[in-house]
């Protein structure tokens, strides 16, 4: 899609003037998701998501290192860094979403599934390291509706390979902007020698995010076992500092391959999801007010790369729902 070219474009030429001077790199992320990515065949649900991010290098103090057009946007959203720390960083990043029903071919509402739905939002945060303990803030702004290019982003995928189009997009959710702010506090457990030689750590987490896109409050555990764990909050990317990107966690420097295992769970009460509950007189499902979601993934690291791939098995989403929702996601990260 052309704006996640732009937004990538964007961040690549951030990127190599944000890091004279700060304790670190600075670190670009790219992730895929899908539901084809969990379970072959299947096409529905959450059915497909790009998302970019880019996070500044690690900052202590009041961020003289960074440059002045980053610096600036620090300075601006200081109000961000709710938790205190003596290590943060800026991070930047976008997600594209696709939300369809399981029947592509039918070109009428599906009264007793999920509406078509395409979300777009670019988000502003401040993640506030205190040792094992961490803080981030995030503000997404954004929209829903056709104008998030979702029937075009399926279609182009579909096209490349080979599926038929979906035909009900005429019926997806309409524009609407969003405004959604989100806060995590994470606890992580130090790594430690395990079985067969192998580190272990856990994690803890708890979160709310509120706005016109999702209400909800959130709380779930992560475990790890590999070889030469970073020191950073989890894995897991689907939530917040789980992609490796938290501050002070440095690039592995011994040039070898290393690797490691996850696993995840999560508990949810929702409020709200405009991708089920719709606005307006838009069509709209009865959504669960609970949802439930574990993980298991793989990571790969070697030097300034890191290489991820993550299968999710979530509950349930609202009555009715045919079968409960699987994807997957493949994650690409670089320090700059």
């Amino acid at each position: 899609m052309p704006r996640h070219a732009l937004l990538a474009a964007t961040l690549l030429a951030l990127a190599p003037f944000a890091h004279a001077g700060c304790g670190d790199d600075d670190r670009l992320l790219l992730r895929s998701d899908n539901d084809v990515y969990g379970q072959a065949g299947q096409d529905e649900n959450y059915s497909a998501g790009a998302y970019i991010a880019w996070v500044s290098p690690t900052v202590v103090g009041d961020g003289e290192c960074l440059p002045g057009g980053v610096a600036w946007l620090d300075r601006a959203t200081r109000w961000l860094r709710w938790g205190s720390g003596s290590e943060r960083n800026l991070l930047l990043d976008y997600h594209h979403s696709i939300y369809t029903p399981r029947d592509g071919q039918r070109v009428d509402i599906d009264p007793d599934d999920r509406p078509y739905a395409a979300t777009m939002l670019f988000g502003v945060g401040q993640q506030v390291r205190d040792g094992d303990r961490l803080a981030v803030t995030r503000l997404q702004l954004g929209l829903i509706g056709p104008s998030a290019q979702g029937e075009m982003a399926q279609d182009a995928l579909h096209h490349l390979f080979g599926r038929e189009r979906f035909k009900g997009w005429d019926n997806q959710i309409d524009d609407l902007p969003l405004v959604q702010l989100s806060h995590d506090r994470l606890w992580r457990r130090a790594a430690r020698a395990s079985v067969l030689g192998l580190e272990s750590d856990r994690i803890h987490y708890l979160g709310a995010s509120a706005g016109n896109a999702r209400v909800d409050a959130r709380a779930g555990v992560e475990w790890r076992w590999g070889i030469d764990l970073a020191d950073d909050f989890g894995s897991n990317p689907m939530r917040a500092a789980g992609d490796g990107l938290a501050p002070g966690a440095e690039a592995d420097a011994d040039e070898e391959w290393d690797w490691h295992v996850f696993a995840s769970l999560e508990a949810r009460g929702v409020a709200h999801d405009i991708t089920l509950d719709g606005h307006g007189d838009s069509h709209s499902v009865q959504r669960k007010e609970f949802v439930a979601e574990a993980g298991l993934g793989v990571v790969l690291t070697h030097g300034p790369w890191r290489l991820a791939y993550g299968h999710y098995r979530r509950s349930r989403e609202f009555d009715g729902q045919p079968a409960a929702p699987v994807y997957g996601s493949f994650t690409v990260s670089l320090d700059l």
